[in-house]
């Protein structure tokens, strides 16, 4: 009898005050535990709170070699459980996706075997460090979608509410026809000739360097606010120091502890500015570079139109200037829009207006659209595709730099 009352009490409670409905639980293993892993933990520990989600992430288990290292990471980033082989994470029947956070020259290997086992990836940009590595991995996304899994690569700027929004100006047509995009990612932990050999300088290990690491992001948000790809970059790089003192031990961040007594070759680029053209003939410029004394995290965009322009800058990245140009002349000019309205994009479950968001809500709101995608059996964005296409322009980049700058297309 007590208990028919208790439902029956239930039953007539306001909505906010029934208990919450049951939904399937998501299990993430996630490979990597550092800057990126530590990231993408606060995305998974925080989507579930903060949205209404269709599937409940639980954060399984992480992975890394070191055991007492991967250990100390689990408990102090809320996993579950600790792996030292990211063969034994994707095995267990705890995981359904995998989140895979390590250096660049692991991605393929690692996301290949997911999808083959089964397992949704989400891959940390960029995809992987050579275009045959992201073709295998595109193809091995496709064959796994045809099983349901779906595969999103990380480029979490996107999830930047103002930049989200400045798409939809521009899809809606606020800007008209488009005729320039300028981005720039300027950062300055490079600059000391003695920071040390970090994984970042290591062509076998990450790719490129500033072009990968940087310009990778920034040829993704060009292309998804533009809405349509690059098609040919002419380019120069360069490499400013040559050579650095190796790691003294493990890295920490992007720095570490050097080792006074021994050096190694830098083999990637410090530095990386392109011009480009897009397909529908608008004009791009990039800049990439680790080497800029005073900025430090410095990504900056500017689309111009036949009817308006839009800038962003993620020091300030609550806010986007617009110009409309079809106002009257007297009383046109950029203004500034506070992307803090519950209009926004992702901002109806967060905070009231004008109180800002940072940079590790953006892995929240990844999170979240993952989740999301995958409990409605939706396309993801940006997809492994997606990434392949951002890998081709890099080594067309790479490619027109080491020919003196000739225009180079982009494959196709």
């Amino acid at each position: 009898m007590a208990r028919r009352e208790e439902t029956d009490q239930e039953a007539a409670a306001p909505p906010t005050q029934r208990p919450a409905t049951s939904v399937p639980v998501l299990g993430v293993g996630m490979v990597g535990y550092a800057f990126m892993g530590a990231a993408h933990s606060q995305g998974w520990r925080t989507a579930g709170h903060v949205f209404d989600l269709p599937m409940k992430p639980a954060l399984a288990a992480v992975c890394g070699r070191d055991r007492a290292a991967v250990d100390a990471a689990a408990a102090r980033l809320g996993w579950a459980a600790a792996e030292t082989d990211w063969r034994a994470l994707i095995a267990r029947d705890d995981v359904q996706l995998v989140d895979i956070c390590t250096p660049g020259d692991s991605h393929a290997e690692i996301a290949i075997a997911a999808l083959e086992a089964g397992k949704h990836v989400l891959c940390e940009k960029p995809l992987a460090n050579t275009v045959a590595e992201a073709e295998a991995m595109t193809a091995a996304a496709a064959r796994a979608a045809a099983r349901g899994q779906v595969a999103m690569v990380g480029f979490n700027y996107r999830r930047v509410p103002a930049i989200t929004y400045a798409r939809q100006l521009i899809a809606q047509g606020r800007l008209g026809t488009l005729r320039h995009v300028r981005a720039a990612y300027l950062q300055d932990w490079l600059v000391d000739p003695e920071s040390p050999l970090t994984w970042r300088l290591e062509r076998e290990r990450a790719g490129s360097g500033a072009l990968g690491d940087l310009g990778a992001h920034i040829v993704d948000l060009a292309q998804y606010l533009a809405g349509e790809p690059l098609v040919g970059v002419s380019a120069v790089s360069e490499t400013f120091v040559r050579e650095r003192p190796r790691l003294a031990g493990p890295s920490a961040g992007l720095s570490g502890a050097a080792d006074a007594g021994a050096r190694g070759a830098v083999t990637v680029d410090d530095a990386a500015l392109f011009t480009g053209r897009l397909a529908s003939g608008a004009l791009a410029s990039f800049e990439a570079t680790r080497m800029a004394a005073g900025r430090k995290n410095a990504l900056r965009l500017e689309i111009n139109g036949e009817r308006g322009s839009l800038a962003f800058d993620l020091e300030r990245l609550n806010e986007l200037s617009f110009h409309d140009h079809t106002e009257p002349a007297a009383t046109a000019g950029f203004r500034r829009i506070l992307v803090t309205e519950p209009q926004h994009p992702y901002l109806e479950a967060w905070w009231p207006p004008g109180h800002a968001l940072g940079y590790e809500h953006t892995f929240v709101h990844q999170a979240r659209d993952l989740v999301r995608t995958i409990a409605e059996g939706t396309a993801p964005a940006p997809s492994f595709a997606d990434g392949l296409q951002v890998q081709r322009v890099l080594a067309a980049v790479e490619e027109s730099a080491e020919k003196n700058s000739v225009h180079t297309p982009v494959a196709l």
